[in-house]
């Protein structure tokens, strides 16, 4: 089976979300900084007489690695935001089979979702890719000019790339009765797909609703910077789904 390449949204996730190594190597950088800025004439006289070993300069990148490594480590200290989710969250996807997909972040089925969106994606487009391999969603929104920046969750719009192709644009969606009657037609179930069957009433004719829902492992990178890993329930292997929020 032919396995789908997701450069470019993998790129993302290690340049916003693989920082564990980085700010170990950067704190080095971080600890001569210090004594670098703290030299003065006086010590640096002292040591020339007493040590002759060339003293090492500090590189141009210094500074804006070590305010990388500090907003990456504040970042990844806290583990959640009035949004109200966890590190640990219930994610949901649902759409008609012949609608669009919705994605819903839970803290726990009985609460209405923190972060609910509409993809522009297709459903049967997006259980074609799940059904290839692994599936990296990335959500992209502009920074705002304003100064009251809203929080990271709330944002409108954000433009969509699904294993690194440009899938138009997602919604920020409020939870209304259609979409709670699904959620809640679900259930309690942590993890599982399947279908549910269209209304009688229903007049729409985008055929039975589909969905999938997975438990999530919630990474926050910083206050632009989030990523959801889907668990996998045995603890083997890597997400077969994941989604990136990046503000930039």
């Amino acid at each position: 089976m032919k396995r789908i390449e997701a450069h470019d949204s993998l790129t993302f996730s290690r340049r916003y979300f693989s920082w564990k190594n980085k700010v170990a190597e950067e704190q080095e950088d971080d600890d001569f900084g210090e004594t670098a800025m703290g030299f003065t004439t006086k010590s640096a006289e002292k040591q020339s007489i007493s040590s002759p070993a060339p003293r090492r300069k500090l590189s141009l990148m210094a500074v804006p690695k070590l305010r990388f490594a500090l907003s990456m480590g504040l970042g990844r200290n806290r583990t959640q935001y009035s949004s109200g989710l966890g590190t640990k969250v219930l994610g949901t996807l649902f759409g008609h089979r012949r609608g669009h997909v919705h994605l819903a972040f839970q803290e726990d089925f009985k609460q209405k979702p923190a972060f609910l969106v509409e993809l522009a994606t297709p459903t049967s487009i997006l259980v074609k890719e799940m059904a290839s391999g692994l599936v990296r969603i990335v959500l992209e929104c502009e920074k705002s000019t304003d100064k009251k920046a809203i929080k990271l969750l709330d944002e409108p719009i954000w433009k969509t790339y699904c294993n690194g192709k440009k899938c138009g644009y997602a919604i920020h969606r409020e939870c209304t009765s259609m979409e709670w009657k699904v959620l809640n037609s679900i259930g309690p179930i942590s993890m599982g797909a399947g279908v549910l069957p269209a209304a009688a009433d229903d007049g729409d004719s985008d055929g039975e609703m589909m969905f999938m829902r997975a438990k999530f492992e919630r990474v926050i990178g910083s206050k632009d910077s989030e990523a959801f890993y889907m668990m996998s329930p045995d603890g083997n292997g890597g997400p077969e789904l994941s989604l990136y929020l990046l503000r930039i």
